[in-house]
Parts: C-alpha cells; sequence; structure tokens
C-alpha cells in the first residue's frame, strides 16, 4: 500500500510485458484484486480484444463494477473454477493467463477480514466472505492432529504441535473469537522466533492458507489454464510464499519435460515419449530493489512465465 492508501500492484509491468499481449487477443486475469493487472492488459488491447477476470472477494468485485469498459468482463469465482468462468463468458481459448497469488493489501489492511494480528477483529480469514467457514469455526471443532498438521504444514512452523495444545486448552474455557486471542495463544506457546518476526506471522500464514484451500485451488487451476491456452499463450504466475512458488515450479517443470517424469529405464523410442506441453521463459524473476523499497510486501514475489507449445 502506498500512504495515501491505494493498492500497488507487484510486478505490474514485467506481469503484463510477459504476456505478450496482443491487440486482438482474448486474455485471464484470474486474480483481479484492484485491478492493476487488469487495467494494464486493457491498455494493450486494441478494440477487438477481450479480458476475462475472476476474484472470490467481494470486495474485489466491487471495485471492478467500477471498470466500465466492454473489452472486460469480472465475475465472482474463485481461480480453480476458471473452465468454468471461461466457458460462461464464451472464451473458448485464450492467448494469456495471468495469476497474482496470495493475499492482497486490502485484505491485510482491512482490519475487519481478520488477515492480520495488526488489528483486533473477528478471526475470519475467508477471502469469500459470502461461503465457507471462518477460521474460527474451523479451530472450535478441528482436532490437535489437524490443527499441528494445518500449522506445520503450511506455516512451516516448528512448534506446531504446541500452538496447537495451547489452542485446544483455550477453547475449551471459551471461543477463541479474534486475531488478538489467537496471536496471543501462539506467542505463549513459541519459545524462540527469528529477529523481526512476529510469532504469529506463521500460524496466520497457515490458517489463512488452509481456510481458503489456496494450495488446493492452485493446483487445481495450473491444469486447467494449460487446457485452456491455445498454442504460444502465455501462463503467468505471481507467487509470494515457498509452498506456493514449489507448485508452479513443479508443474511447469513436468509440463515442459514429461519425459523426466516417466520410469527410468522404459523401454520407450524416440517418438514414443510424451511431447512438452510448456516451454520455460527465462528463469524465476523477483522485484527489483526500487520496487521492494517502494512496497516492502513485494519482497517475498516470484514470478515464472511459460508458453504453450
Amino acid at each position: 500500500m502506498t500512504p495515501g492508501g491505494a493498492h500497488v500492484t507487484v510486478l505490474l509491468e514485467e506481469a503484463v510485458e510477459a504476456l505478450s499481449v496482443k491487440p486482438d487477443g482474448v486474455y485471464l486475469d484470474a486474480t483481479f484484486g484492484r485491478g492493476g493487472h487488469s487495467r494494464a492488459i486493457l491498455a494493450r488491447l486494441g478494440p477487438q480484444g477481450r479480458l476475462l477476470a475472476l476474484d472470490r472477494d467481494p470486495d474485489a468485485i466491487a471495485v471492478g463494477r467500477g471498470l466500465a469498459d466492454p473489452r472486460f468482463t469480472l465475475l465472482h469465482r474463485p481461480f480453480a473454477e476458471l473452465a468454468e468462468g471461461a466457458a460462461e463468458a464464451g472464451c473458448a481459448g485464450l492467448d494469456g493467463i495471468l495469476f497474482d497469488l496470495g493475499v492482497s493489501s486490502p485484505q491485510l489492511d482491512d482490519g475487519g477480514r481478520g488477515f492480520s494480528f495488526r488489528h483486533d477483529a473477528p478471526l475470519d480469514m475467508r477471502m469469500d466472505t459470502t461461503s465457507g467457514e471462518t477460521a474460527a469455526d474451523w479451530l472450535a471443532r478441528a482436532e490437535i492432529r489437524d490443527i499441528t498438521e494445518v500449522i506445520r504444514n503450511y506455516g512451516e512452523e516448528r512448534f506446531a504441535f504446541q500452538i496447537a495444545k495451547k489452542i485446544v486448552a483455550a477453547r475449551a474455557e471459551r471461543p477463541i473469537a479474534t486475531t488478538g486471542e489467537f496471536a496471543a495463544l501462539v506467542r505463549e506457546a513459541v519459545r524462540t522466533r527469528e529477529p523481526g518476526q512476529d510469532p504469529a506471522t506463521r500460524s496466520f500464514q497457515a490458517l489463512r492458507i488452509h481456510v481458503n484451500q489456496e494450495l488446493g485451488q492452485l493446483a487445481l487451476a495450473l491444469p486447467e489454464a494449460l487446457e485452456l491456452l491455445r498454442p504460444g499463450g502465455r501462463l503467468v504466475v505471481i507467487s509470494f510464499h515457498s509452498l506456493e512458488d514449489r507448485i508452479v515450479k513443479q508443474f511447469m517443470r513436468d509440463a515442459a519435460s514429461p519425459a523426466d517424469a516417466l520410469p527410468k529405464n522404459l523401454p520407450l523410442r524416440a517418438d514414443q515419449l510424451p511431447q512438452p506441453r510448456l516451454r520455460l521463459l527465462g528463469k524465476a524473476m523477483k522485484p527489483s530493489a526500487a520496487e521492494v523499497a517502494a512496497n516492502p510486501r513485494a519482497r517475498s514475489a516470484v514470478m515464472r512465465v511459460a508458453e504453450k507449445l
């Protein structure tokens, strides 16, 4: 966020450049957010071009309704439903698909959404506030084993079991209803932490990822994106933590080198080997030092680009 409160889109020019926008092309912004990438894509499209955008956050959809452009269609859907969204919009093939993953600055900065321990607010954490279970509801019913696994696997938190025990003991006395209550319990259970990092950071990330099924959504969406792309179409993905980036990296590598996934010493001729479906373009890109200085939330971003063969 800028001091004035406007959302700053990470890797804006780099991502749109990577899409290689054709004036008459059809593109998908799978994570509209506050529309930074979408507006930049529209600026490069000609009168015959089309842009479809998706978002599951009702606040993002409300912002997008103000973008009046006959070439633009915005749907209230998670990106795991991008195939359904493309069919609904009448987009049979796409020339480029962009994912800007993770939580957005407005979601973090709106204290009422429950994404951040900087605000004491209801422990919600849903990106789509119209459906699904809140973080507080899940913590109220989850087994200690499940809480441990979520915090360990999605937060890479070595004190996951201690945190889970603390949560289960606390909820026996009263529900854990706010971000402040959850953060306080985590801080009590975490004995040491890296300098400059709040002890609750990893657990907040883990709970958010679980509530929104972020990694599962991504694993579903990437194969659908590949199917929707036309030959020569670009897939551009910006991720913000290692768990997301690992899924993206592995998916692109497997699609670019399908023979590597076969068992070793399998008796196949060269013409029988599966053919690559993607071509990797360049190396993973990170924001420049200047961008990180202007927008510290960009520091963990990684962008990967591939082209459909």
